[in-house]
């Protein structure tokens, strides 16, 4: 008994401090962390349920009381595999399982004036009735409803994420087994109570599991908005706006075609909000062309190669472009005649992509620095290192040129497409 009383000890004060903090914890959605809460008071309660009955058990006899707490434990056990289920389909109702539950509470309730489920007799030992197991039949049927919703609702998810929770619903059909086999003498706790009260802890992990996985689709999210932002310059809009007005005026078919690529542009640059990962390079390539083509009839002193040799690979949305676009604004715009390369080929293992101009260079260093002219190549490096795994160098010279090598492992992302 005093290694039982010490396992119950801890288990309480285990589930006291989840409840701390639970009540706690910022991130968890209200809603969850009210069910969560509520679960774990209701397994505190069982505890305290088990070692009541227990006592009195041991005691003289005294048939109400351990009626009674009999009755709480057989009615709450169902309770708290149902308050589960919000936390696992948040958008369904479950009347119907509620309903279940409610039924399961009045068939052990008659244990106060039958012999239907159990009784106390005067020797103060426990008795079964007919309906001995309704509890455990329910409780079966419940958890089987519960491992489906696990398993159905986060299908589409990430393979990992219904674990937790299936492997809660086996711990506990496992702890119902152990109490089936165990000996009908005094146990102090159930292990139903156990695999309940160490489920809680589970659920709380799992909960924050999620919160960590959609804090991150927030910060990409996030990014891609930056991102997307960074590359939409207001000069940029005005000026073309203003060109495509002049020409209206003086070449009405040049105007049809660059506000036919400026709209493509724009579009491009929306349409990444729904790409979260890697893009075919060809489509990189060609939202580039299309930036191009405008700064080509706005500017009649740059010119922009291709000698692409390697196109079959993967790459983030909005790589190569604001490459491009700093070569131009930056670099050879002041140029008599200036002029970017766009080089793609593959060798050593790598996807290689180099930008190459005649510009005016600049200091490498201050990419890492706030100069908001070179915010566009962080952000283009630290999506190649964490999408795929790849690498970003500048290599300039003032007065001279800047040379951009983009270089992205063959086989990276599992996007890569065939050459």
């Amino acid at each position: 008994m005093g290694e039982a009383t010490y396992f119950i000890a801890f288990t309480l004060f285990l589930l006291i401090g989840l409840a701390v903090t639970i009540l706690n914890d910022p991130y968890i959605r209200h809603k969850h962390k009210k069910a969560l809460l509520l679960i774990t008071v209701l397994c505190i309660s069982l505890i305290i349920q088990n070692y009541i009955d227990d006592t009195l058990a041991a005691g003289q006899t005294r048939q109400l009381e351990r009626t009674l707490s009999s009755i709480y434990g057989y009615a709450v056990r169902p309770a708290i595999i149902v308050l589960v289920y919000p936390i696992l389909a948040p958008k369904k109702r479950f009347m119907a399982t509620w309903i279940l539950v409610a039924v399961n509470a009045l068939v052990y309730m008659t244990s106060l004036f039958s012999h239907l489920c159990f009784w106390i007799d005067e020797s103060n030992h426990w008795q079964p009735g007919p309906l001995r197991n309704f509890c455990l039949f329910v409780s079966i049927a419940l958890l089987v409803y519960m491992l489906y919703l696990s398993v159905h609702e986060h299908r589409r998810t990430q393979f990992l994420e219904p674990v937790i929770p299936t492997l809660t619903v086996v711990m506990i059909l496992v702890s119902i087994w152990m109490d089936g086999q165990a000996s009908e003498g005094r146990q102090p706790i159930a292990y139903l109570t156990i695999a309940m009260s160490f489920s809680c802890v589970f659920y709380y992990i799992w909960l924050h599991l999620q919160f960590v996985q959609d804090h991150e689709e927030d910060l990409k999210a996030q990014q891609r908005i930056k991102i997307m932002m960074s590359q939409i310059q207001p000069h940029f809009l005005y000026n073309t706006l203003s060109t495509i007005q002049v020409l209206c005026h003086t070449d009405p078919e040049k105007a049809a075609d660059i506000t036919g690529n400026f709209s493509s542009y724009l579009r491009r640059n929306l349409s990444s909000l729904d790409e979260p990962g890697l893009i075919p390079f060809e489509k990189e390539l060609e939202h580039t062309r299309t930036y191009v083509q405008i700064e080509e009839t706005r500017f009649q002193n740059i010119h922009v190669a291709y000698d692409i040799q390697d196109s079959g690979f993967s790459l983030p949305p909005l790589t190569l472009q604001p490459i491009v676009e700093n070569a131009i604004r930056h670099g050879v715009r002041i140029r008599d005649k200036g002029v970017v390369k766009v080089i793609t080929r593959k060798q050593n293992g790598f996807h290689e992509i180099l930008i190459r101009d005649n510009g005016v260079g600049f200091d490498a260093e201050k990419i890492e620095t706030s100069d908001r002219s070179h915010v566009g190549l962080r952000n283009v490096r630290e999506r190649i290192e964490s999408m795929c795994a790849g690498t970003l160098t500048v290599d300039s010279r003032m007065d001279e040129g800047t040379t951009v090598t983009i270089r992205i492992p063959a086989g990276a992302g599992k996007e890569e497409v065939k050459a």
